[in-house]
């Protein structure tokens, strides 16, 4: 997968959702309008940092290639050479899955 032509600023992360498979309930194909967000995605990009109130750089805890698991409706959706990203917060990872 190719970087895309985007970078965070500050604390902001550039991540793309990892897409479930397609769910079938009772027999019954759910159509993508009724899917939920997903919360898993992949660490695409980071920016330069947080700056803390003695004017320090913050070390991000995430790294690119991380998947992680982001808050439901955190962020901004953004689309990129028809690709779909979100532009999130630090903040709004709530952890890193193994």
């Amino acid at each position: 997968m190719a970087t895309p032509s985007f970078r965070p600023l500050g604390d902001r992360v550039l991540v793309q959702p990892i897409e479930e498979g397609e769910v079938k309930k009772g027999g019954i194909i759910i159509p993508d309008t009724a899917k939920e967000k997903p919360q898993e995605a992949k660490v695409v990009a980071i920016g330069t940092g947080k700056i803390d109130d003695d004017g320090k750089k913050q070390p991000f805890e995430v790294k690119i290639g991380d998947r992680v698991l982001i808050s439901k409706y955190g962020g901004t959706e953004i689309k990129i050479d028809g690709t779909t990203y979100q532009v999130l917060r630090e903040d709004d990872i709530l952890g890193i899955l193994a």
